[in-house]
């Protein structure tokens, strides 16, 4: 699962992300944003679309979980582990 979190007061009502991601995002009327804030991982590639696409930057995506999936088998604790805070030893 990935976190997102959409900051709806910079949020413009472009619905670039929701043309881009609609099993995510939808529009519901002119400007309000209606989002799914644990999105599933098939929808990973589409959300990345939806990030970019924002003019207004306002979707942030957890990097803790795009770090857990992205990282090596190696190294688990280290992305699971919340910022600022040391993984047990």
């Amino acid at each position: 699962m990935l976190r997102l979190v959409v900051d709806l007061n910079r949020c413009q009502g472009y619905a670039q992300c929701a043309f881009l991601a609609p099993d995510v995002f939808a529009m519901h009327g002119d400007e309000g944003l209606l989002y799914d804030p644990q999105a599933e991982d098939a929808q990973r590639e589409r959300l990345a679309q939806a990030v970019a696409a924002c003019p207004v930057q306002a979707i942030l995506v957890d990097e803790l979980d795009l770090a857990a999936t992205a990282g090596s088998a190696s190294t688990p604790t280290a992305t699971s582990t919340p910022a600022g805070e040391a993984p047990d030893a």
